[in-house]
């Protein structure tokens, strides 16, 4: 939700960018340029002089509330409450596993068996849940930061753990684009750090390609799910193998 504090400092961006003076603004205003500059610096004002100054600005106040919107920061982590509204309905589930990955409102409706009115509601439960902010023809803003990740012990993983591991391991592993690694080791905890790191970084690379691809036709693009994990770990059956 933009504040007018928001929309007051994204007006003085805007002023800068139109490389016009408080002077300028004034004039428009039919105010005292003293008076224009104490209002701003106090970055408190009613809307409809914040309208006022978009007038001046050639600027629409719905354009401007959208420009607020893509500078807020983008969540790298939703609460626990929100990942548990997630998962207590399979199709809300279904529709924000579709947005991270970008699809439309037409590709949903398109392969699942939902109706356009059923998906809209779901967008808008995304919407409340700050998933997404939606936008005029059903479209939206994904408001996930590519670091994006659920919560390690939150209620996506452990609807993930209980429903979907022995699900997505059952696969083969074997097609085009394939792989499954299973390496182990012992190595200095410095290292293991280290290893952490580059395991994040190609997280985001797949992700950023992810964006990248977003102009290709759909029959270009393939769904993958990419699992990366590492930890000090050792299986059960072993453990219990070991000399007390």
């Amino acid at each position: 939700m933009s504040t007018t504090a928001d929309l007051v400092l994204t007006l003085k961006k805007e002023l800068k960018s139109a490389q016009m003076t408080y002077a300028d603004l004034a004039r428009g205003l039919g105010m005292a340029e003293s008076s224009v500059k104490r209002m701003l610096a106090q970055g408190d004002m009613t809307l409809s002089r914040i309208d006022a100054i978009c007038r001046v600005l050639k600027l629409d106040f719905a354009e401007l509330a959208r420009r607020v919107a893509d500078a807020q920061p983008l969540l790298k982590e939703l609460t626990h409450e929100q990942e548990r509204a997630v998962v207590s309905d399979k199709k809300l589930l279904l529709c924000a596993i579709c947005v991270l990955s970008q699809w439309t409102l037409e590709q949903i409706t398109t392969e699942y068996r939902l109706g356009e009115a059923e998906c809209i509601k779901y967008f808008a439960q995304l919407d409340r849940l700050g998933i997404i902010e939606l936008r005029p023809l059903n479209r939206y803003r994904l408001k996930l930061a590519k670091a994006f990740r659920w919560r390690p012990h939150g209620p996506v993983m452990d609807y993930f753990r209980e429903h979907v591991v022995l699900d997505y391991f059952n696969g083969g592993f074997d097609g085009p684009g394939e792989c499954m690694l299973l390496v182990h080791g012992s190595v200095s905890r410095a290292i293991a750090s280290s290893f952490v790191d580059r395991l994040q970084r190609v997280a985001q690379d797949f992700a950023q390609q992810h964006q990248a691809d977003q102009k290709l036709p759909q029959s270009q693009r393939e769904g993958y799910t990419v699992v990366l994990a590492m930890r000090s770990w050792e299986f059960s059956a072993f453990t219990q193998l070991r000399r007390k």
